[in-house]
């Protein structure tokens, strides 16, 4: 029965920046990221650890827009966001705006189990992170020098080139061996974002969802966009009210409410039977999906 998925984010990736080396990195990080959470099923661990040890990998690789390797904001600086939602009772954790966190996926699954909140934010976030002992590193830790020239070209009012045109977002979602789903998200956000802009990836209902009794979903893309549809939440809603199966409501969510919107972007589901789903309306999302059944896949492009 255990299932997973994971993404790494969801827009223009213009093949000719698609380097051998530059794939061969991307499958590997997307496949060592299902590994790390489906060995955990495996040895009948539960799908809550999972989504958070998949998306570890992934924000500890400078390659994705999350943890180290997340885009630079307005002013100079990182600030990040990640939430997370078990799907057997609908407990959910959230932080955005967080500046010295290493892991902020773990920083929500804690506020999730250790706080009486849903979501924090900014210093406070940062303060509780501290109180539960998490570690700590400089906001320079987030910093590549490829994500400091994008912001650079976009303070220039230069247009995006290769693979920072990905609407960089990382997440996972799974299904263990005793029937629950979870799902989690984690992003640096937009670069050169202003304001303490906020997209979906923290909000429940719009960048994640779980309930064991419809799915688990993380999405990637244009984040206001996902958060007018409440993507995740409405996929639900046509697999509880409709009874359509993951597949079916993930495309009618992704292809055509979001396209009627002008939203790009994509998601991963995996529903309460096992069924994975990943579709998109962008020309690439970096993604990747393994099963008991032997299945384990990983692609860049449509």
């Amino acid at each position: 029965m255990p299932a997973i998925a994971v993404h790494g984010g969801a827009g223009v990736i213009p093949t000719a920046e698609l380097t051998p080396e530059r794939r061969q990195a991307f499958h590997a990080a997307l496949e060592a990221a299902l590994r790390a959470g489906f060995a955990l099923m495996e040895a009948g661990g539960v799908s809550l650890d999972a989504v958070v040890a998949a998306v570890k990998v992934l924000e500890d690789d400078p390659l994705f827009n999350a943890g180290r390797g997340s885009v630079f904001t307005a002013s100079g600086e990182h600030e990040l966001d990640a939430s997370i939602m078990d799907g057997s009772d609908l407990r959910a954790g959230s932080v955005t705006g967080v500046r010295q966190v290493r892991n902020p996926v773990e920083l929500a699954r804690l506020v999730m189990d250790r706080s009486p909140h849903v979501m924090l934010s900014g210093p406070g976030a940062d303060d509780f992170a501290i109180e539960m002992g998490l570690e700590q590193v400089p906001n320079e830790y987030f910093s590549t020098e490829r994500r400091r020239a994008e912001l650079e070209r976009h303070l220039r009012g230069e247009a995006r080139s290769g693979d920072e045109a990905v609407l960089g977002t990382v997440g996972a979602v799974a299904l263990d061996s005793h029937g629950n789903l979870a799902a989690a998200t984690s992003t640096g956000g937009m670069t050169g974002k202003k304001w303490g802009r906020i997209g979906d990836s923290p909000i429940i209902g719009a960048g994640t969802y779980a309930a064991n009794d419809c799915c688990a979903v993380s999405a990637t893309g244009h984040g206001e966009y996902f958060i007018r549809a409440a993507v995740a939440h409405e996929i639900a809603s046509l697999m509880r009210y409709r009874g359509m199966g993951v597949v079916a409501a993930a495309d009618e969510v992704v292809m055509k409410q979001l396209v009627t919107l002008g939203g790009s972007g994509g998601v991963i589901a995996v529903g309460r039977d096992g069924s994975i789903a990943m579709p998109f309306n962008s020309p690439g999302m970096l993604r990747g999906a393994m099963d008991s059944s032997g299945r384990l896949e990983t692609a860049i492009l449509r």
